[in-house]
């Protein structure tokens, strides 16, 4: 059992949740929580830490308890697991309420070529439009998170991010996804307006979410792939990415707002698109 901070484990564990830099250069990420674990795939995990009250609590339950028996399934890939003090994993954990479970996992390693082509046999197969979500300098790791969230709910073929978009793997990001960063392919790309370019080469037409959009989100049939253009929080598009996109559309608004949480935004755009491409398979 770990019982110091001072562990050299514990200190990479500290490292890998706080800086970025040490995540890309190891290529893992740091995750906790009884269903983010659940649902981990084994492939990708490392390491595992769990907290002694939760093992003591794991092991009277034995077999009959799943997360038992995804332990076992680890150290029997040879997966490194080992238990923590109550009180190290609590210094150690990014919340408040900890769980008592942590792992570290390696990073998804998707491209845009692979979702596009994913798309586009989705297409061939089960005649599902390919719907994208394109994100422009996003900074809020919760809005981040519900974004992935809310894309895989709508049936999205994938998440594509500007450089400037906060780190996928942000603890606040990771435990906002609910485990939605498992499945959905997502991918960072250095210049966002190239990725529109390709997208509309493949026929798939693109959205810009804007102030100045002519048409209304829901007057619009989204026939043939949508890809949807979100802005930073603050800021919005910038006015060359912008202009990028086939067409504006808009969200009705009342009262004196002028625009909704971006999350939020996100959600009704591909959940209207998503709408369309169910209609159409019926």
């Amino acid at each position: 059992m770990i019982t110091s901070l001072a562990n050299g484990r514990m200190k990479e564990l500290t490292l890998l949740q706080e800086k970025s830099r040490a995540r890309n250069k190891e290529g893992v990420f740091l995750a906790e929580g009884i269903k983010m674990f659940e649902e981990a795939p084994l492939e990708r995990l490392k390491e595992v830490y769990c907290a002694e009250k939760l093992w003591r609590r794991m092991k009277e339950e034995g077999e009959h308890g799943a997360l038992w028996r995804k332990l076992q399934s680890c150290r029997d890939r040879g997966i490194f697991v080992e238990q923590v003090s109550d009180e190290v994993f609590r210094r150690v954990s990014d919340t408040q309420t900890p769980q008592g479970i942590m792992f570290v996992m390696k990073q998804f390693a998707h491209s845009l070529e692979e979702m596009l082509q994913n798309g586009m046999e989705r297409r061939e197969r089960q005649g599902k439009q390919p719907l994208f979500l394109l994100l422009e300098d996003i900074q809020d790791p919760g809005n981040l998170g519900t974004m992935l969230r809310t894309a895989e709910g709508a049936g999205a073929t994938g998440v594509i991010m500007s450089k400037g978009t906060v780190d996928i793997y942000n603890p606040k990001v990771i435990r906002s996804t609910m485990g939605s960063l498992y499945r959905l392919p997502f991918c960072y790309e250095e210049d966002l307006g190239k990725a529109v370019k390709e997208l509309r080469q493949k026929g798939i037409y693109v959205y810009a979410a804007h102030l100045q959009g002519e048409r209304f989100y829901d007057e619009i049939s989204y026939e043939g792939g949508s890809a949807f253009l979100i802005g930073n929080e603050g800021k919005g598009l910038k006015k060359e990415t912008a202009e990028l996109a086939d067409s504006y559309l808009k969200i009705p608004m009342e009262g004196s707002l002028e625009s909704l949480n971006a999350a939020v935004a996100a959600a009704l755009l591909m959940y209207q698109a998503a709408g369309y491409n169910r209609r159409k398979e019926k």
